[in-house]
């Protein structure tokens, strides 16, 4: 019988400030409010998916950067400012 995994309260905060940088597929898929396979698409797209022994683990920062990419006009005129 599988383990059944307990929620992970305030997920989206621990992310943000840094202390949550890796995710599994369900956390990722709640975090970014999408299905699990769309999460999943979107992590191997990215290139953000580490297997570690049995685990399959997303990297969340590199999601983020290619998810909202910053082009070179947007990075310009962040320096003029």
């Amino acid at each position: 019988m599988p383990k059944v995994r307990k929620e992970i309260p305030e997920l989206e905060k621990l992310v943000q400030v840094g202390r949550k940088k890796f995710v599994r597929y369900e956390e990722g898929a709640q975090l970014y409010s999408m299905g699990l396979h769309t999460f999943q698409e979107l992590a191997k797209d990215a290139k953000a998916v580490y297997h570690v022994k049995r685990v399959v683990l997303v990297n969340t920062e590199i999601v983020d950067e290619n998810q909202y990419p910053v082009t070179e006009k947007e990075d310009i005129n962040s320096r003029s400012n």
